[in-house]
């Protein structure tokens, strides 16, 4: 394993863990805690390596795999308030997971009729902005974002490990990576796979992985396939801190990474529990009022169109009950049982895409 380190200006460095060999095979790259208060992945990355390290002291690591069990030094020590606050940069109040750059603006690009030799093309490509586009004096925030893409643009696996305030494990994964991407989701057991070709804001995920079909849109004559597989992972509640579970989780990403090829052993996963369904499809429940939040369906239940779902109780006045708007699975739900108007409380997979869910589809 080799350990490299980067500067970030003003905050403590960024750490990278490195298995294998560059330009020896396919190259995997995992990252966690984006968002520096999403925690599980953190802990499931740190199995990850030191099953990696073993295999590796074996020679059985395959091509290259990178870790970023740290993905965000700057959202870790913003700890001001004795609360870790990590979803958002404190000093702009930007989303650390949003504006990636655009990878699939390249410029004229001197391709073939050969998908292998694109790929080689279009990767150099994205190398040579991205070293165009090095940040100097734009701040920490900025730098992040570069460093990250540039470690991980050319890889052909790409996995963003994230939580969220208490839900079951689900993905987020483009349509034209699924079926493809079946072994990843049942690997963390996914209660739920979220399909969408652009989710708005422009997440690490989609820059890494929108761009390949973005150009392949732009050039229908020639073969560029969707040469990076990125797909970002909810691993489950943000607080879940569970060695058995982190090392259950990070023992099945450990055979997923065998079955693409990355390593030698056991690659037996087991079947996926859910279909994948459009983002489009996914409810947000959202509060139109403030008050305390009762819920009246547990995470994981089925629930239908028109159901309660939960109840807001103004403790000086009114209830207002929340119903869903869609027939589905509720997967997740805020940890704060707090509303205020706008305030999303609960996501429903369902099945029929929503005339409700336009433009920004993710929550900030």
């Amino acid at each position: 394993m080799l350990r490299q380190t980067y500067d970030l200006p003003g905050s403590p460095q960024l750490t990278v863990l490195r298995f294998g060999a560059a330009g020896t095979g396919k190259k995997a790259y995992l990252q966690a805690g984006l968002h520096a208060d999403e925690l599980p992945g953190m802990l499931v990355l740190r199995y990850l390596a030191g099953y990696l390290a073993e295999l590796e002291a074996r020679g059985a690591v395959r091509g290259e795999i990178l870790l970023v069990p740290q993905a965000n030094p700057i959202g870790l020590a913003q700890t001001e308030t004795s609360f870790l606050f990590g979803r958002l940069e404190s000093g702009t109040g930007e989303n650390f997971n949003r504006n990636y750059a655009d990878l699939s603006d390249l410029g004229s690009l001197s391709l073939a009729p050969d998908a292998a030799s694109n790929v080689d093309t279009i990767r150099a490509a994205m190398a040579a902005k991205l070293a165009a586009t090095a940040p100097t004096a734009d701040g920490a925030l900025a730098q992040l974002r570069h460093r990250l893409l540039t470690l991980a643009h050319d890889a052909d696996l790409v996995l963003d490990l994230h939580a969220d305030n208490e839900a079951e494990p689900h993905m987020y994964v483009g349509p034209a990576l699924w079926p493809a991407a079946e072994d990843i989701a049942a690997a963390i057991d996914a209660r739920a796979v979220l399909l969408s070709e652009v989710s708005g804001g422009h997440p690490f995920d989609e820059a890494c992985a929108a761009p390949w079909w973005a150009l392949a849109a732009a050039h229908p004559g020639l073969p560029i396939p969707p040469a990076c597989l990125a797909a970002t992972l909810e691993l489950g509640s943000n607080d879940d801190v569970d060695p058995e579970r982190a090392a259950d989780q990070a023992t099945a990403l450990l055979r997923m990474l065998a079955g693409r090829g990355f390593v030698d052993g056991p690659s037996e996963q087991p079947a996926l529990s859910c279909r994948a369904t459009a983002l489009t499809a996914m409810a947000q429940v959202r509060s139109p009022v403030t008050g305390l939040v009762v819920y009246r369906r547990r995470l994981g239940d089925h629930v239908r169109q028109g159901d309660l779902v939960a109840t807001v109780i103004d403790p000086l006045g009114a209830e207002t009950e929340l119903l869903a708007e869609t027939e589905g699975r509720l997967f997740a739900r805020h940890s704060q049982p707090y509303a205020w108007p706008g305030r999303v409380i609960g996501k429903i997979a369902g099945e029929v895409p929503l005339d409700s869910r336009t433009g920004n589809l993710l929550s900030d």
